[in-house]
């Protein structure tokens, strides 16, 4: 049964599975989520962080289940056993939301190949892995909604994410693809794209972004995490393909095959003058 059919009957929602559940973004999903009356599922790489997140949303919700796994997203074993695991406490998910990601910035000639590959296996590889994990469960429960929380860097590249733009480049195709090969198992397929969100990973991606990067992504302002997870479950909601919140993000979304050249133009222009200064 749908989310939509199952809302109407009345019954329990399913449940809501969520990589880097644990803060940001993925937490403020858990927390929406879990006021909606879906038990939880919430997967991450630090188990503190994970305990700590479960305790505060149990302390709002406590009727909810909330189930807790430390995996590493970018070893596929790890997340289809964890998924498994997941699917067999609290069935399979009306939800999945691939939230996981890393992002560290800096320029070509100078990041080691080690942060390239790092940000590809979590971003991009860790997506696929949810992906491939959670597909099947929803399908043979009715289908359901996947969710992939992308990034404005795959729009058009952009100076010093030579490591973190190509894994969102690769996260989009994946989306635009799924859409439609699981619509026919009623999985709605939603790729979202948040402004600059204050999170813990944004306070470290700032630490090693150069300085002319620092000025080419100014200027959207910053979202608090509630707000986003907001637009990206209402979105869902309506079955919308894409989310993209914010001004900025909301032209990029529709127009940035056309405002591309421009923004290359300009980016390059910051690019020189952050250069010779």
């Amino acid at each position: 049964m749908s989310g939509d059919r199952l809302r109407a009957s009345g019954e329990k929602p399913r449940s809501a599975f969520i990589t880097g559940g644990s803060s940001g973004i993925g937490l403020s999903l858990a927390e929406r989520l879990a006021g909606r009356g879906h038990d939880l599922a919430l997967f991450a790489r630090r188990q503190v962080a994970l305990e700590e997140a479960r305790d505060t949303i149990a302390s709002k919700f406590p009727d909810r289940r909330i189930e807790i796994f430390s995996v590493d997203v970018s070893k596929g074993e790890e997340v289809a056993s964890a998924v498994s695991a997941a699917v067999d406490r609290l069935g399979a998910p009306g939800w999945a939301v691939a939230n996981a990601g890393i992002a560290r910035p800096g320029l070509f000639m100078e990041q080691p190949l080690e942060d390239h590959l790092e940000q590809m296996q979590t971003n991009y590889i860790g997506a696929l892995h949810f992906a491939r994990a959670v597909a099947p469960a929803m399908s043979g429960v009715g289908g359901g909604r996947l969710i992939f929380v992308s990034s404005g860097a795959a729009f058009f590249g952009i100076h010093g994410y030579s490591a973190y733009a190509p894994s969102k480049f690769a996260m989009r195709g994946l989306a635009e693809v799924l859409r439609v090969e699981l619509a026919p198992h009623d999985i709605a397929v939603t790729l979202a794209y948040p402004p600059d969100t204050d999170t813990p990973q944004l306070a470290m991606e700032s630490k090693t972004k150069p300085a002319a990067t620092k000025a080419i992504t100014a200027g959207g302002g910053l979202w608090p995490a509630d707000k986003v997870a907001e637009k990206i479950i209402a979105g869902a909601d309506k079955r919308k393909f894409i989310v993209a919140p914010g001004l900025q993000m909301g032209l990029l979304a529709r127009f940035h095959s056309v405002l591309a050249p421009a923004l290359r133009s300009w980016q390059a222009g910051i690019v020189r003058k952050h250069h010779t200064s």
